[in-house]
């Protein structure tokens, strides 16, 4: 890949983004950036804390403000947060400024993945966290479908695989 086009990785929480980002980043010697990480970052405090005093809706502004930023850098492999694909204006900056690759994965496989993760402010203090987790698919997948170029369902296969198969589909995408 000699152009280094940007790799925008979206999907539900407990795909794989950004250990599978990381690895990608590696293979093509780019930055890897997480836009929670991010966000966390800058706003010396983790999620769970900022949905907790601005809710979900500051959560949103704050991370649409943060990925336009991101995604006008050059060259960079960006995991985007699970619900960054509710705003109509950070999908119009994700399909605008790179490749933009859905992680697809099942309710079941992000349940297993998220059960014990006490960093998922939508799955806190929840009776059915699996019933959140059928909710949040049925408004974000048909989004993440929306914007994503490239589509790979990211169950049963390790991060190293999903990354080379990337780099794969990429380069025929490009060509």
């Amino acid at each position: 890949m000699a152009e280094k086009r940007n790799i925008f990785l979206v999907g539900p929480m407990g795909a794989g983004k950004s250990t599978i980002g990381r690895q990608l980043a590696q293979l093509l010697s780019m930055e890897f950036i997480d836009s929670d990480n991010e966000i966390e970052q800058r706003a010396g405090a983790d999620i769970g804390w900022i949905f907790d005093i601005e809710g979900e809706e500051g959560f949103r502004k704050r991370e649409a403000r943060i990925i336009n930023e991101l995604t006008q850098k050059q060259g960079i492999v960006l995991s985007t947060g699970g619900g960054a694909v509710l705003s109509k204006e950070t999908r119009n900056h994700l399909s605008a400024r790179g490749i933009v690759v859905y992680l697809q994965t099942t309710v079941d496989k992000q349940f297993e993945r998220t059960q014990r993760d006490k960093k998922r402010p939508l799955l806190q203090g929840v009776q059915d966290a699996r019933q959140v987790l059928q909710e949040l698919a049925e408004i974000r997948n048909p989004l993440y479908e929306e914007v994503a170029d490239i589509t790979l369902p990211t169950d049963e296969q390790s991060a190293k695989l999903m990354a080379n198969q990337i780099i794969e589909l990429i380069e025929n995408f490009q060509n």
